[in-house]
């Protein structure tokens, strides 16, 4: 369904070291960048052994985000896409932050995997080089993670996420700020070891041009440049050089080099030596430096998906392939769902594109557990939709659709709605009844049309209004609809049928 494209666009990226917003405005179906604000958060320093982002940089994270929500106080819904990256996706205490995050923002946050985080990040990258016939190897050296992504001008191919950032190492070897070469030897073999089970696949791809993205690399290519170790190109002998250097000093303190910030100083020295790492394993000789990342990315995505060229829509499709999804049924339920929730759009207070665009990918989705077992074929399908790879989603989304499927039969799961944040837990349930009383309808998996019928849709009360004969006519119908009763009457929600003359 067409969308309304509003005349700016945002994207937020809360990664473990700093916070960056990109804004631009939406000429012609391309985006021209209006402002750029980054602010050090240091998220990925402030978290404990348990796992838990302390309070003060709680404090610190949430006053940036009302910096960034003044910013974007007039931007509609749908017009900002804001992403946490690896330490909301390990922190403890992400949910009970992220609810205050999104307050002080104004607007959603989602949590991201890391390799759709890599695809991203390709993303942003890819549109600022020229097209060319060639294989690209992209790198960005995150707070908590490192991306690696081989790619052409169609897109990524291949793409790995390494639990290894400038934050992470820096905080591990060099926690109490001394350097050491000891420590320096530590840091370069935990990272070699975390790369070594990917070298293989990396190198059978090859690539004709090796690109560096992120804070880390940009600040080493300043470097470089400024004590004459390269000429714009990171090498590895420039990197060799620059290790060598921070080497001679004895606490983090004291680093002082032409062309590195204060700011960039305290984790420096743990993203050199992943990079360091990374170009001795997989033998990269020369890595050109790009400005663009993450950010990029998701303003380019945002553009894809106002321009219905989602590449969610995409994935569904793939995975219902895969898990030979009855298209003919899933289009059945689609269509009816559709049509219910035209009539009841009125009553629900929810996004009727985005309930539309929802309720499509369950339909698609809602019987992939078939290809495992028919019994309890729905949970193994929930399954399946939150622990894959889906391009485009975030962790959020997919908790969201695989609860989604996971309550288009049996019991609703009302605990599991309880346990999703608040902004999803209602909508899920909202969008489970029309499901399921689609899937109802078309029990016989029939072409034959359905009657037309009338719903009524409240918080508490469902009405549904079908000839009383055509159900005396589809006993099975009816006696699922007489069950789903039970089922609804125990989720708190009174579903009434057509009496009998």
């Amino acid at each position: 369904m067409p969308k309304t494209t509003p005349e700016f666009a945002a994207a937020i990226d809360l990664g473990s070291n700093s916070f960056h917003m990109i804004v631009a405005r939406i000429q012609n179906g391309q985006l021209a960048v209006m402002d750029k604000i980054r602010e050090s958060v240091r998220l990925g320093s402030g978290i404990d052994a348990n796992n838990v982002i302390c309070e003060e940089t709680q404090t610190r994270a949430l006053e940036c985000l009302k910096k960034f929500g003044q910013r974007l106080a007039d931007f509609p819904p749908g017009s900002v896409r804001a992403v946490g990256t690896n330490t909301l996706r390990n922190a403890s205490n992400s949910d009970s932050f992220l609810s205050l995050a999104e307050e002080a923002l104004g607007h959603p946050i989602d949590i991201i995997a890391g390799v759709e985080e890599a695809r991203l990040i390709y993303l942003g990258v890819a549109h600022s080089m020229a097209v060319a016939d060639q294989q690209r190897l992209v790198m960005d050296i995150g707070g908590g993670s490192t991306e690696l992504i081989i790619g052409n001008d169609a897109g990524p191919i291949f793409m790995e996420s390494l639990e290894m950032g400038c934050v992470s190492v820096s905080k591990r070897f060099f926690g109490n700020g001394k350097i050491s070469p000891q420590k320096i030897a530590n840091a370069r073999t935990f990272a070699l070891t975390e790369l070594e089970p990917y070298v293989r696949k990396f190198k059978k791809r090859g690539w004709d041009q090796a690109i560096g993205a992120s804070g880390t690399i940009r600040a080493v290519i300043k470097v470089i440049n400024a004590a004459g170790w390269g000429n714009d190109n990171i090498t590895l002998e420039g990197l060799q050089k620059l290790i060598t250097a921070l080497a001679e000093f004895e606490h983090i303190d004291q680093i002082k080099l032409d062309g590195l910030s204060d700011e960039r100083t305290p984790v420096f020295i743990g993203g050199m030596i992943v990079l360091l790492a990374t170009f001795e394993a997989l033998g990269i000789k020369q890595m050109e430096v790009s400005d663009r990342a993450l950010r990029e990315g998701l303003l380019h995505d945002l553009l894809g998906r106002l321009k219905d060229q989602d590449i969610r829509d995409a994935s569904i499709a793939h995975l219902a392939e895969r898990y030979h999804a009855d298209q003919a049924q899933a289009q059945r339920i689609k269509q009816t769902s559709h049509y219910i929730l035209q009539q009841i759009k009125d009553s629900l207070g929810l996004n009727y594109d985005e309930a539309e665009e929802w309720l499509g990918w369950a339909s698609e989705l809602h019987e992939i557990g078939l290809d495992i077992a028919h019994n309890r074929h729905h949970q193994h399908a929930a399954y399946i939709i939150e622990h894959s790879d889906l391009a485009g989603f975030s962790q959020q989304e997919q908790r969201f659709l695989a609860a989604l499927v996971l309550s288009h039969r049996r019991k609703l799961p009302i605990k599991l709605y309880k346990e999703l944040p608040k902004r999803i837990s209602k909508p899920v349930k909202q969008l489970s009844v029309i499901l399921r009383l689609a899937v109802i309808l078309h029990r016989s998996r029939s072409d034959n049309d359905l009657p037309n019928f009338k719903i009524n849709f409240s918080d508490e009360k469902i009405e549904l209004r079908l000839k009383p004969e055509w159900l005396e006519q589809h006993p099975l119908t009816l006696a699922d609809l007489e069950e789903e009763q039970n089922h609804l009457d125990s989720a708190g929600l009174e579903l009434s049928l057509p009496q009998k003359d």
